[in-house]
């Protein structure tokens, strides 16, 4: 594959790295911008995407049609980098988690109609949405076929109950897609249902404190008392639920992979200024053997990252599923994001602690990454099953 951007893209690329370093970066240094739970305020957050929306950098996954920019996977990897250089950036250009995924899945199964209620506010940016899929023990975590929320045929309506959480979002969510268990067949089990929030027989029992800064709408858990669906809002058919989770949490992964390597980068870039203005006993760090390989290891792990992350969107934009290399762009970069982040805190001493920098702000919100769609472990488990199934064919050239 040719890693040259195309120069639409490349242009596209350069504007969000302006737009991010001109109009985002510098309100991460005002702690009156940020919310109760370290995210940029809502009045805030609405302005910088008029501006975006304003210069026609606004959603690049989303289809033209429903408000977005409709552009390939590949793009996407050079966008999402540049407008995680901030903290703040991909919520401005609504490319962040999790309305990204969502959006990406009700562009590829949705009917017209569906796209419509539900695509089209979260693509504008008037509502947020979620995905309800994660329960707590015994219930689905990586594996969905541990499902417990059913949703059961009641006359002309499916009646929902059970307990879901860590949904990123809830609280400030309007539309969600909800994974239930319809039947206990192994593959067909599963239906995936939309509801609004506005809908009774359900409700948000805890916003759940985490160590991270949290996205808006936080991490939740939710009941389910009676929630009625109509047939119109189930999405895809029913039994498709598990086949509607792997369609959007295969992107979605990688799409994490993509914001993570601006994240890693911009540890690097405020370790390198620091290190190279900070002395001691005679020397700056910078010029230290010891600081150089640590920066050396770290830019090479970045690069790594991006080769793995650019060859599944490559995959992906070719119509495959790219459940492999999106495994390993997952383990890697989830990896690599934490250590870019403990390294630069360590480079900064005691600066690198504080809230003087956001490196400690990364730092906690690192730790996710290891976590989120799909556990560190569960994607090695991916990746020795393929190469047990696969032998020397894992490593074959080309799809």
């Amino acid at each position: 594959m040719d890693f040259t951007l195309p120069p639409e893209i490349e242009a596209l690329r350069l504007k969000t790295r302006s737009f991010i370093a001109e109009r985002v970066l510098p309100l991460e240094a005002d702690r009156a911008i940020y919310d109760a739970h370290e995210n940029i305020k809502d009045e805030v957050l609405a302005t910088v995407r008029a501006e975006a929306k304003a210069i026609g950098l606004w959603a690049p996954q989303a289809d033209p049609d429903y408000g977005g920019m409709g552009l390939p996977v590949t793009a996407w990897a050079a966008i999402y980098e540049e407008a995680n250089r901030s903290i703040f950036g991909p919520a401005a250009i609504n490319c962040a988690a999790p309305d990204d995924g969502n959006m990406n899945l009700l562009s590829k199964v949705a009917t017209p109609d569906q796209k419509e209620r539900w695509l089209r506010p979260i693509v504008e940016g008037r509502v947020r949405s979620s995905f309800v899929m994660t329960e707590p023990h015994p219930g689905a975590g990586s594996d969905p076929g541990m499902m417990r929320t059913r949703a059961e045929r009641v006359g002309n309506k499916w009646v929902v109950r059970g307990r879901k959480w860590f949904i990123t979002g809830a609280e400030a969510s309007s539309h969600f897609i909800l994974i239930a268990r319809t039947s206990d067949d192994a593959r067909k089990g599963l239906t995936a249902f939309l509801f609004h929030k506005d809908q009774p027989g359900w409700r948000i029992l805890r916003r759940i404190e985490i160590m991270g800064p949290e996205e808006h709408g936080g991490h939740c858990e939710l009941e389910f008392d009676g929630l009625e669906i109509s047939d119109e809002n189930v999405l895809m058919n029913v039994g498709d639920g598990l086949k509607a989770t792997q369609i959007r949490l295969g992107p979605a992964r990688l799409t994490h992979c993509m914001r993570w390597l601006g994240l890693s980068k911009r540890c690097m870039e405020i370790a390198a200024a620091y290190a190279h203005e900070r002395e001691g006993f005679g020397i700056r760090l910078a010029d230290r053997e010891t600081v150089q390989v640590k920066m050396g290891e770290i830019a090479q792990d970045i690069q790594v990252g991006r080769l793995l992350v650019m060859h599944a969107a490559w995959l992906l934009d070719r119509g495959d599923f790219a459940r492999k290399a999106v495994s390993m762009a997952k383990v890697h970069v989830a990896d690599t994001l934490h250590k870019a982040a403990d390294v630069a805190i360590q480079i900064n001493g005691a600066r690198g602690y504080s809230k003087d920098t956001v490196l400690e702000w990364i730092y906690r919100y690192a730790r996710q990454a290891r976590l989120v769609d799909g556990a560190t472990e569960v994607h090695r488990m991916v990746l020795a099953g393929a190469y047990s199934k696969e032998g020397q064919d894992f490593w074959r050239w080309g799809a």
